[in-house]
Parts: structure tokens; C-alpha cells; sequence
């Protein structure tokens, strides 16, 4: 099938969404041979948004979708080497185009998603056919731009199909299924230890109710990108526990932070929490780099440099931190709070419209929605703050500077958790740099009541370990030099 000539500015115009979750900038025409890039990008993101994974599925599903473009991308660079191949499968200088590069990538990222997310296949045909290519050219003739991006997906794909996540149920039924045999010792009805994760009871979006089941506790066993293993940097300190005063002093700290919170901390637990359009927090630092490109008028090579390193990075920093978990499988607030204050009165935020005074401490709840109102995992350490600082700094190594100078408004009553009240008007948050935005993230899950100091701080730390070790294994990959 011939290719079809299509215009790709077009294209960008109608498919390349807002940036909601940082302020817009105006499409710049310099920008556009990124536009493959950013659209291949902007359909992992929607089908995210559609699909609604775990967080740890989207890092991994970030990081595999942007490999398989980076590697078909190398083959038509002078130094690039790909991840997956022992042979470096270089085209001809006079082959390294703009279109070929494009058609390469194109396939590459096709067949990925396609393999993580099936249901959603027609969207991915639909591009591809938009962008002028063919689905049915499945040829791994490495001559051709076609050929290296179907042979490139489908070493990655081999590759993470058997990594430890159990994409394929192959290790235990059921797509992503845990394999490590997991039981919670607490139960929705009785802490039996308050030292340990329990699960809760939610109410759906039908209005049935269910109890929690701890999200992919087999993470910690995931091929990591940069790491020998997931257990690399799992923390020597443990969190607190129930016989040191830590762990009153750290219930209390988040006490004190409910009966106070400001529509301005309101507005920081909502935007933080999954996204501005529920792409969640890997994809939320999608949406910021996206925003960079944009900024600095990145080409497609710096593009797809950077959504490689980005995406792997967010990669490890779930799989530390699920080792993490699950090593000490802590207590989250909820818990902890409802075990030392049942019966007694606390003053604390009441629930959506009900402000904060004294309630019943076993009635404590976090400032979060019903259907969310923990997350199902053991507290230490925060995701939020892995992910976050880890994702700034490679955006920090990438760019050479900590600069960002975000920014996001959001509407006065436009609250999910309070609507019609909160906040009480528009509240403008701002970012000089990608650190005070990876910091905010971080401080937004304990204004969330869904996480300790401590587990931040850990979170923080093992971010700014893991942003390290990727960028440098990356730069190995890039420069051709692993």
C-alpha cells in the first residue's frame, strides 16, 4: 500500500490537545517536526485516560511506549544505540531524515500500544492511517523505516513481556495479576496490627461497595531500566511504628493540617492527585514535559531523547518504591489515626461542605473522594514524591536548568471533593522550577492525609537516586557509548 500524502500540520492543529495542566503556549510552526513525536505521545496519554490502569501500569506502559520509539530513532542516528539489540542496526547517513524517522517511529510506537492496550487498537490504526502509513506492512525487512519499527517493538515487547510485571497472566491468571501470593494482615472491620497496611471498604460508582486489594504487590520484582535489581535503594530506615513516638507525633502532624487546610492546599491535593485529565501522576509529568517541548521548540530528536529518559526514569521510581511497600507494608494515616483516636474527639476537617471541628477519631477521613478515599497500598514510601522529584530532574539534566515557570489556574468552586464551595476563588498555583513543582506533589499527599512526613521524605530521596542512575545509563544508550 502506498504511502498517502497527508497534511501533517494539519494534524498537530486538531490533535494536539491543551496543555491543562500548565499554561498554554501558542503552536509555533519551528516546532512542528516534533509534531510525530508529541501526537504518538498525546495517544498513550488518552488511552491512559481511557483505560484507567494503576499507576504503576502507566509508568511501565510510559517507559516501553517511548523505548520502542527511541530505539527505532536510533537507527538513524550517528552515535544512538538501541536497548534492545546486541547489533547496531544503523541505516546509511543519507537515510537519516525527517520522513524516515517519522515512519519509523510511527511503527514503533503503534505496535507497542497496540500490545498494552488492545481495546483501544482502532485509535491506533486511525493515526497511523492519518499520518499516511499502513498497519498491514508488519515486515521486519530492516531496510526500511517500516521494517525497523516492527522489529524494534517487538524486541522491547519480547523483552518486557517476561520483565516480572505479568502483562501476559502467564505467571499467575489474570493480566498484571500478583504472583507473590500477598495477604493484608489487617481487615476493613479490625486492625489487627497497626503497624500494617489494611484495606478498606469504598463505595463504587454504582453505588456497591468494595473492599481494597493492595495494587501490583509484585512490583518490586520488575526488570527495572537502570537498576540490578528493585531492592537497589530500599531504604535502611524503617518507618515509624506504634511503639515510637514517631508515630503519634506524625498522626497528630496530619491532624493539625486537616482542621486547618486552605482552599490554596485544596487546590494542590486536587491537581496533584491523578492528573489534570486523570492521566495520572507518571502521565501528569508527561503533560509538564510536553510542556518543555513546547517552551524550548524541541525537535524530534530531542523529543524522543527526552520522553526515553523520562518514561524509564518514572519506570524505576515505581518499582523502588513498590520494593519499598512491600518490604515494610505500613500503615497508611488512615489507619493510624482511626487506631489511636477511636472514641476520643478530634478536630479535624469533617467531610465535603462540613468544614473542619470536632469529630469522632475513628470518623477521621482524608481530603479525598469517596471511591479514592486511601490509595490501596502500604504508605511508605510516597509515590507521589518518587515519581515527582525523580521526573524533575531529569527534566533538570535535560534542559541544563531547574527553571519551569508553570503555571495552573483553577476555578473558583470548580473542586471535584467540594464542588460549588471550593475554593472560593480562582486560585492560581506557580512553579519557578521543576523542583518546587516535584516538592508541592510531594506535600500535596500529606495536606491529602494519605501520607506521613516520613514516607516523603524517603520518597524524595529515592526519586533524586533513581533521576540520577537513569539519566546516566540513558546518556550510555544515546551516545553510544554502553
Amino acid at each position: 500500500m502506498g504511502k498517502i500524502v497527508v497534511d501533517r500540520n494539519n494534524i498537530l492543529r486538531a490533535s494536539m490537545t491543551l496543555l491543562k495542566g500548565v499554561n498554554t503556549l501558542p503552536a509555533v510552526n519551528s516546532m512542528y517536526s516534533a509534531q510525530v513525536a508529541l501526537l504518538w505521545n498525546e495517544a498513550l496519554l488518552q488511552a491512559i485516560r481511557t483505560s484507567k490502569p494503576t499507576v504503576t501500569i502507566v509508568a511501565r506502559a510510559l517507559a516501553i511506549v517511548h523505548t520502542c520509539m527511541y530505539d527505532a530513532w536510533s537507527a538513524y542516528n550517528l552515535q544512538a544505540s538501541s536497548t534492545c539489540c546486541s547489533t547496531r542496526l544503523r541505516r546509511p547517513e543519507h537515510e537519516h531524515t525527517q520522513a524516515n524517522k517519522e515512519e519509523a517511529i510511527s511503527y514503533a510506537a503503534y505496535w507497542a500500544l497496540q500490545d498494552l492496550f488492545p481495546e483501544q487498537e482502532l485509535q491506533f490504526r486511525t493515526l497511523m492511517c492519518r499520518l499516511g502509513y499502513s498497519t498491514l506492512n508488519q515486515a521486519s525487512n530492516t531496510s526500511t523505516p517500516a521494517g525497523i519499527g516492527n522489529l524494534m517493538a517487538r524486541m522491547v515487547l519480547d523483552f518486557r513481556h517476561h520483565d516480572g510485571s505479568n502483562q501476559l497472566g502467564d505467571m499467575q491468571p489474570g493480566a498484571y495479576a500478583d504472583y507473590t501470593s500477598y495477604q493484608p494482615v489487617n481487615t476493613p472491620d479490625q486492625i489487627s496490627d497497626p503497624n500494617s497496611w489494611q484495606p478498606l471498604r469504598v463505595p463504587g460508582t454504582d453505588q456497591s461497595i468494595t473492599v481494597q486489594k493492595c495494587v501490583t504487590p509484585h512490583w518490586g520484582r520488575v526488570r527495572p531500566f537502570s537498576l540490578a535489581h528493585g531492592s537497589q535503594f530500599r531504604p535502611a530506615v524503617p518507618p515509624a511504628t506504634i511503639y515510637n513516638q514517631r508515630y503519634s507525633m506524625q498522626a497528630n502532624q496530619l491532624l493539625d493540617i486537616s482542621a486547618n487546610l486552605t482552599d490554596k492546599q485544596k487546590t494542590i491535593v486536587e491537581y496533584w492527585q491523578d492528573g489534570p485529565s486523570n492521566e495520572q501522576l507518571p502521565g501528569h509529568w508527561f503533560v509538564i514535559a510536553r510542556y518543555v517541548v513546547r517552551r524550548d521548540l524541541y525537535n524530534l530528536d530531542s523529543t524522543i531523547k527526552l520522553f526515553f529518559i523520562l518514561g524509564n526514569a518514572l519506570l524505576d521510581a515505581s518499582i523502588v518504591c513498590w520494593d519499598t511497600k512491600r518490604a515494610y507494608n505500613s500503615e497508611r494515616p488512615i489507619t493510624a489515626i482511626h487506631y489511636l483516636y477511636a472514641g476520643r474527639s478530634v478536630l479535624a476537617w469533617g467531610g465535603p461542605h462540613q468544614g473542619s471541628g470536632l469529630i469522632n477519631g475513628s470518623d477521621w477521613r482524608p481530603y479525598q473522594m469517596d471511591n479514592s478515599i486511601t490509595p490501596s497500598t502500604p504508605e511508605y514510601c510516597s509515590e507521589h514524591s518518587a515519581f515527582s522529584v525523580a521526573s524533575a530532574s531529569i527534566l533538570n539534566f535535560f534542559t541544563r536548568s531547574d527553571y519551569f515557570g508553570g503555571a495552573y489556574t483553577r476555578q473558583a468552586g470548580s473542586s471535584a471533593i467540594e464542588p460549588g464551595t471550593t475554593p472560593k476563588t480562582d486560585i492560581t498555583l506557580r512553579w519557578k522550577t521543576f523542583s518546587e513543582a516535584a516538592s508541592e506533589a510531594g506535600s500535596s499527599r500529606l495536606y491529602a492525609g494519605t501520607h506521613f512526613e516520613q514516607g516523603d521524605i524517603t520518597g524524595r530521596v529515592l526519586g533524586r537516586e533513581i533521576g540520577k542512575l537513569v539519566w546516566q545509563r540513558a546518556q550510555r544508550y544515546i551516545n553510544g557509548s554502553i
